[in-house]
């Protein structure tokens, strides 16, 4: 043993030496215990080591001068016994091994382990070093809107908007208060949907899809979901108390201020409604600038002028503690700006009347001033309860609505797009003057119709001879058959796109239709297909392809009655940048022969002397427009449902008119069924006058109105 203590050892024989010591039996000496053999790089000396004495208290190693002393690394042994490291150095420097505690080593020690605390120490300092910096350096006002936020609260002080008024100043529209739930989205759960659909009565699914909606729609954390309106003293007692931070902290009251329209659905279509804004809605430019539950516009005078009626929401705070508990108030809270009323041209009064003329019938009723185009009654039939919208409409509501056969959401006085019948005449009969194809001399026998291009074209009745005014009077179809026959086509709609057929009016509502005024253009344009002259035969009489609105119907006869000149319609008293009225250079003398055969109508025995009111010269048309024709409709069962509809227009008084009113009943079969719901309106117009202590402008009717023309000649078609 001592020629192995005393040989310097090379390191690949120190580790042969050691594997053989290994296999020697040691038991029966104590000086020398086989260990194993680590090498360190300690950039100094390279030691191999053998042997321990176990008579040295610091476990004093014998070892081997330095091997390679230039490669710098050392060995560092460790005691069998007792565990000790120690570090073997040179014994010619006088250096004896002692006990190394920071670099100890042993066979079994977790070097893997010590290492991952390392660098998950070093890593977890450096995750806070970059907090710390983003916390006080990169973003310090982000997280400091985020803790004030934790400590102070808002509500939403929801602005009313704006009262809707009539032509007097009277409240058609108004606000009421009451309270809506709201779910926080901060505190909301899951998991309390269920109790909470069952404490309120709501449609659990239906609530659990509205939440659903609202959390992955782009809407801020902060951003509340509404769930009910109009809550109940009971409802309002099951929130007040189960909304405390350990039961249901999610739940939010707030005082909002909802619409409140009027009775009998009157003037629903013309107001129209509110509700929630809807995701197409939100993807459109017109609503941008609204986030989802926003409550918006949705039909009528409400959308048109939403931006109008609408306020600005205010905010209230309040200090909270830890656990949510409401505090105090604060002194930051921001008023809300109640929305701008609106001053509508309605006359409610006119109105009233309106509506109860159309009472169980399906049609419209529209009066204008034709001085300067305002709307004073609009009446839609069937009608809707705008009051169902101002919350969350119920789905079996809803769907009566839309299954409703007759449409009841369709304003018919701006959409529905009928063929005009008999109420064309006086159009016809302005663009045949103004052409020359007719003058008084012109006259036609009827007999009961007339045969054109083969066919034979039938007349309502047998009128004999008929000249210009007598044609408006009685509504002879075979006069105008002849009329339109002498016309072109493209000079029919020339004029009757002057006076406003084929264009929208314009009017200050939403969804206005256009109604159609055929010509070449028109045909090639939708069917690729050329004009023939026999169509033009059924669109003098107002029919064929020719269809427009009530609205459309009372502006073109009201710009007539007032010799030639159209104001656009439109329903806000003393609007601003209106359009300016549209001009035509008419012979004011053909233009006196049409209203002289309007007058006629009313008040010589024609088609609307149902119309007629003592003391006051109306003027008027009756139209009856098939849906289609007799011979389609002859025995089949659709009969009933398509029956004609019947048309007035009137205005009154002649020599002065003031009102205008154009009304369509559909279903009604004969245009003189039509005439008492123009006669009524006509009647509440100058009854309230005369109430009111206005003096009525009735005067004689001028001899050269009145005066027919000389005899004209006899002219029969061939």
């Amino acid at each position: 043993m001592s020629e192995i203590l005393g040989r310097n050892w090379k390191i690949p024989e120190a580790r042969a030496l050691r594997s053989s010591l290994m296999a020697v039996d040691l038991s029966k000496t104590n000086r020398i215990r086989p260990f194993q053999i680590h090498l360190i790089n300690t950039g100094r000396v390279l030691f191999a080591s053998v042997g321990i004495r176990d008579n040295l208290d610091r476990h004093e190693l014998v070892g081997t001068k330095p091997c390679k002393p230039e490669i710098g690394a050392r060995f560092v042994t460790e005691h069998p016994e007792c565990g000790h490291e120690t570090q073997l150095v040179d014994r010619e420097d006088k250096c004896q091994l002692v006990p190394n505690r920071l670099l100890r080593e042993h066979a079994k020690f977790p070097f893997g382990k010590i290492a991952f605390f390392q660098y998950l120490i070093v890593g977890s300092f450096l995750f806070l070093i970059h907090g710390f910096w983003n916390l006080q350096i990169r973003n310090p006002d982000m997280y400091k809107q985020r803790a004030e936020r934790n400590r102070i609260k808002s509500i939403p002080v929801l602005a009313p908007r704006g009262k809707i008024l009539d032509r007097d100043g009277r409240v058609i529209v108004d606000n009421h208060s009451s309270f809506s739930l709201y779910l926080s989205r901060e505190d909301l759960k899951v998991e309390h949907l269920k109790p909470i659909a069952e404490g309120l009565n709501l449609d659990y699914d239906s609530l659990a899809d509205r939440v659903r909606n609202f959390q992955t729609g782009v809407m801020a954390q902060d951003e509340r979901i509404m769930i009910k309106d109009e809550l109940t003293p009971a409802e309002l007692a099951f929130v007040e108390s189960h909304k405390d931070p350990g039961t249901f902290p999610e739940l939010e009251v707030i005082q909002v201020q909802r619409r409140l329209y009027p009775r009998d659905n009157v003037a629903a279509h013309v107001i129209g409604y509110v509700g929630e804004v809807s995701e197409d809605e939100l993807n459109s430019a017109e609503f941008a600038q609204f986030r989802p539950g926003d409550k918006v516009g949705k039909q009528g005078i409400e959308r048109q002028y939403n931006d109008t009626l609408m306020g600005v929401d205010g905010q209230r705070f309040f200090e909270v503690d830890s656990i949510g508990n409401q505090r105090h108030l604060t002194d930051e809270d921001k008023e809300a700006l109640p929305g701008a009323n609106l001053q509508l041209t309605i006359d409610l009064d006119l109105q009233a009347v309106a509506e109860l003329t159309m009472e169980n019938r399906r049609g419209a009723v529209v009066a204008l001033d034709p001085r300067n185009g305002e709307v004073l009654a609009m009446v839609s039939r069937p009608a809707f309860d705008p009051n169902l919208f101002t919350g969350h409409i119920h789905a079996k509501d809803w769907k009566d609505l839309i299954d409703n056969p007759d449409h009841p959401l369709i304003n018919r006085a701006i959409q529905a797009q009928q063929a005009p019948g008999s109420t064309f005449k006086p159009i016809m009969a302005l663009a045949g003057l103004e052409t020359g194809v007719i003058n008084d001399s012109f006259h036609v026998t009827c007999g009961g119709g007339a045969t054109f291009f083969g066919r034979f074209f039938k007349c309502w009745g047998k009128h004999g001879g008929v000249e210009l005014h007598r044609g408006l009077v009685q509504s002879c179809d075979t006069f105008f058959y002849n009329v339109g026959n002498r016309m072109d086509i493209d000079d029919i709609a020339r004029y009757a796109e002057m006076v406003g057929y084929g264009h929208r009016t314009g009017i200050d509502l939403p969804h206005e239709a256009e109604g159609v005024m055929p010509s070449r253009r028109w045909k090639i344009h939708n069917f690729r297909q050329k004009w023939y002259p026999g169509e033009t035969i059924s669109v003098s009489i107002g029919q064929g392809a020719t269809t427009v609105t009530p609205l459309q119907m009372a502006a073109a006869i009201g710009g007539i009655a007032v010799r030639g000149v159209w104001y656009p319609p439109h329903l806000i008293k003393d609007a601003a940048n209106l359009p300016p009225p549209r001009r035509d250079d008419l012979n004011p003398e053909n233009i006196r022969k049409v209203i002289y055969g309007m007058y006629g109508v009313v008040n010589e025995g024609g088609t609307g002397v149902r119309a007629s009111i003592p003391g006051i010269n109306v003027c008027g048309k009756t139209g009856t427009a098939q849906l289609a024709s007799n011979e389609v409709l002859k025995g089949t069962k659709i009969g009933q449902t398509m029956r004609d509809n019947a048309w007035f227009v009137g205005f009154a008084p002649m020599e002065s008119p003031e009102i205008v009113v154009a009304a369509l009943f559909e279903g009604g079969q004969h245009g003189q069924l039509a005439a008492p719901i123009v006669r009524d309106v006509l009647k509440a117009y100058f009854d309230k006058k005369v109430r009111l202590g206005q003096r009525l402008k009735v005067a004689a009717v001028p001899q050269r109105i009145l005066m027919p023309p000389n005899r004209p000649l006899v002219w029969s078609p061939q």
